[in-house]
């Protein structure tokens, strides 16, 4: 396709601008958008109530051009595909990131209670609640999932439909494994949507790198997006716009100080109906818990090895993007048949993490009490892909779990929801720690950082 623009009808902050400053000045805050004919006075409305400039500037052409008018002249005539499609690739030299060694002497934990305290602590998984709270974060009073789950969910005004919004990235693992951590940036976007119940729908990213001249950090670059491209075609996940942040070192330590590769994902849902959307949150004492999906005790790369024993070894785990997209389309028609009362995705930390904050976002606890397969460590911080933690309640049990292995799925409960407390039955003994020190420890990290500024919040 081609495009034809009228400059004069461009909106300009001052007169007598040129088309060759229209077309390339960065002003800010400006969107094109491209219209289905006879839309235009409906678009016009919603700009008109915002109090926005709105102006039909063009239309689409056959011609494959670029074609644009000023005072009657044709400006500039130039052909569109040497500048998308036929464009030539730019192929920076680059060096693949090595594959790192396989995890060996593993850690065991000798106190659960203590280590999920201190994770619950650290920068990663402590809570956010002291930055989100500063802004608006309720859009308009449509927003009916709040900042601090999976994902947001905001209804579509004068509609039964909701949004699902969520970010998501892990630059350790990028760093590890490029091209496995760029799978399971997509993957995690992907799993928080369906855990509140959306469909995904696409991607939008921010590509956050290092000097891209040093070979090794355009391996990083490129192994990332090979990840990236995997993972949205096997889930049909596509990106559909994003943008790129460069050069994030510093020269004077030699890039010494440069940041982790950080391809941040952010993912869009639908919900047919946003009143049927689920959240962490446990919904009452009794209900079961359920880990949903295949579990090996990953631990490589975790922020348990980190935080804990101060190691950051080992492969990040593997992304099974079938499984995936079975464990979420199953996911999804649970949540929308009303089965499951609570969900989320298992990630940083495992599922000790995981339950615990769902029983933060409710004030509702949970009993472990089944025999775990991977050792304390590799079970409760282990940090597994496609997992996810649900409830279910008593009389809904079996038709769950029949559900589950028709589907082909592994579905192991793992405990109930109890009282004020979390409760890890192992068997050198009980574990226990209250709501209240869990709070305190998640809340606590950004509030001390800011120091007085935390009065804010």
């Amino acid at each position: 396709v081609g495009i034809e623009l009228i400059m004069d009808d461009v909106p300009q902050r001052e007169t007598g601008m040129t088309p060759y400053e229209m077309m390339l000045s960065e002003s800010q805050e400006r969107m094109l958008m491209v219209l289905k004919p006879g839309r235009e006075d409906f678009a016009e409305a919603i700009f008109r109530k915002w109090e926005l400039d709105f102006a039909v500037i063009g239309h689409v052409t056959d011609t494959g051009r670029m074609v644009l008018k000023w005072k009657g002249d044709t400006v500039a005539d130039i052909p569109l595909a040497p500048l998308a499609d036929e464009a030539p690739l730019y192929d920076r030299p680059h060096v693949p990131t090595p594959k790192p060694a396989p995890l060996t002497d593993v850690p065991e934990s000798i106190d659960i209670a203590a280590d999920l305290l201190k994770l619950m602590a650290s920068p990663d998984i402590a809570s956010r609640r002291w930055i989100w709270e500063q802004y608006d974060h309720m859009v308009g009073g449509d927003t009916v999932q709040r900042p601090g789950g999976d994902a947001a969910v905001v209804r579509v005004h004068g509609t039964d439909k909701g949004l699902a919004i969520t970010t998501d990235c892990t630059p350790r693992y990028c760093f590890a494994d490029p091209v496995e951590g760029g799978k399971q940036a997509i993957a995690e976007a992907w799993r928080n949507l369906c855990a509140v119940g959306a469909t995904p729908l696409a991607v939008t990213n921010c590509l956050n790198f290092a000097n891209p001249q040093r070979p090794e950090i355009m391996g990083q670059i490129v192994g990332c997006l090979e990840g990236m491209g995997e993972a949205c075609r096997a889930l049909d996940f596509p990106i559909v716009s994003g943008n790129v942040s460069l050069y994030n070192e510093s020269k004077a330590t030699g890039g010494g100080s440069a940041i982790l590769p950080t391809p941040a994902i952010g993912g869009v849902g639908l919900l047919k109906d946003w009143s049927k959307s689920c959240t962490i949150a446990f919904k009452g004492t009794g209900d079961i818990i359920i880990a949903l999906g295949e579990r090996s005790g990953h631990l490589g790369q975790s922020i348990w090895l980190r935080e804990v024993h101060g190691r950051e070894e080992g492969p990040p785990p593997e992304v099974d993007l079938m499984a995936e997209r079975r464990t979420g389309a199953f996911v999804r028609s649970a949540i929308g048949s009303g089965c499951i009362t609570a969900c989320h995705d298992v990630s940083d930390g495992g599922l000790a993490v995981t339950l615990a904050e769902m029983a933060l976002a409710s004030g509702i606890g949970a009993i472990i009490d089944q025999p775990q397969p991977f050792g304390v460590a590799g079970s409760f911080f282990g940090e597994d892909q496609g997992l996810y933690v649900v409830t279910v309640r008593d009389e809904s049990l079996a038709d769950f779990l029949v559900a589950a292995d028709k589907a082909g799925l592994v579905a192991d409960p793992v405990g109930r929801t109890i009282a004020n407390r979390l409760i890890f039955e192992l068997e050198e003994g009980d574990y226990c720690v209250s709501l209240d020190d869990l709070r305190v420890a998640h809340e606590g990290f950004f509030p001390a950082l800011m120091g007085e500024d935390a009065a804010l919040a």
